[in-house]
């Protein structure tokens, strides 16, 4: 009788350890209006969905049991819209034509000031081509446009490295360091060890490198250069999550 008394208090300890996240959400772009959006997590290199929900008048919610912290992914069925830090706590989502943030708690907070800076400096690089034509207009000699061009994007990409470097060091050790990492390198083909990810993960701690995403991304990419370097062979080409909209939150929403 003494264990049928205590099963059910082990049963509510139990479920008292877990906690949930709530997702509130809006959303001003009518082509997300009547559609259903998935949060999607990566498994296997794979986005997997773990909730879903539709979007009724620009309002859509997300609830449910979580086991931990986890970097997840906004989708409209196959494309991917934003980054969202499932934590502890109520999180809101804002969908705009001209901005879309995610905030209300600690990490989804952090996460967007990275993101923002980083847009920043986006559209400064963007903006040089624009003001390349504007110099041309201006009748300035075509070798010093490009000398005094070459020296500001030199600079803006030299301010990006610096911010992606420091954020994922800051990170190390929880879901955005690796969150961010898998961002950065998912613009490439194949994996690939540029100057910046060799710098990474040469300050990475252990729980960074045994990171699933992190560890496939990297050894793949040790192997890849040592193929084209010692026998000439083609990189081995992974799959790797798209998450682009992650470092660029706009690229991916439907605006029609």
């Amino acid at each position: 009788m003494k264990k049928l008394f205590f099963l059910p208090v082990v049963l509510t300890i139990l479920a008292s350890c877990a906690s949930s996240y709530n997702v509130e959400g809006s959303s001003s772009v009518s082509a997300l209006d009547g559609n259903k959006l998935y949060l999607k997590a990566i498994k296997n290199n794979e986005f997997k969905n773990i909730d879903s929900c539709d979007v009724v008048h620009g309002e859509f919610h997300f609830t449910g049991l979580l086991d931990t912290v986890r970097m997840v992914s906004l989708y409209m069925d196959d494309e991917s819209i934003m980054p969202v830090v499932l934590e502890k706590g109520e999180i809101t989502i804002t969908i705009d034509p001209v901005r879309q943030i995610v905030g209300g708690t600690p990490m989804n907070d952090s996460l967007y000031k990275f993101i923002d800076k980083h847009n920043q400096l986006t559209n400064q690089m963007n903006e040089l081509s624009h003001k390349q034509s504007q110099m041309m207009l201006e009748g300035i000699d075509e070798e010093v446009i490009n000398r005094q061009l070459s020296m500001e994007a030199n600079k803006i990409a030299q301010e990006e490295d610096r911010l992606v470097m420091k954020f994922i060091e800051e990170n190390f050790d929880n879901v955005l360091g690796p969150g961010v990492f898998m961002m950065i390198t998912s613009q490439y083909r194949y994996p690939i060890l540029t100057p910046q990810i060799e710098d990474i993960m040469s300050k990475a701690t252990k729980r960074f490198k045994e990171d699933p995403y992190v560890k496939d991304y990297y050894q793949t990419a040790q192997e890849n250069e040592k193929r084209m370097n010692g026998l000439g062979e083609q990189p081995e080409e992974v799959q790797t999550p798209s998450s682009t909209a992650a470092t660029n939150p706009l690229t991916n929403i439907p605006q029609k």
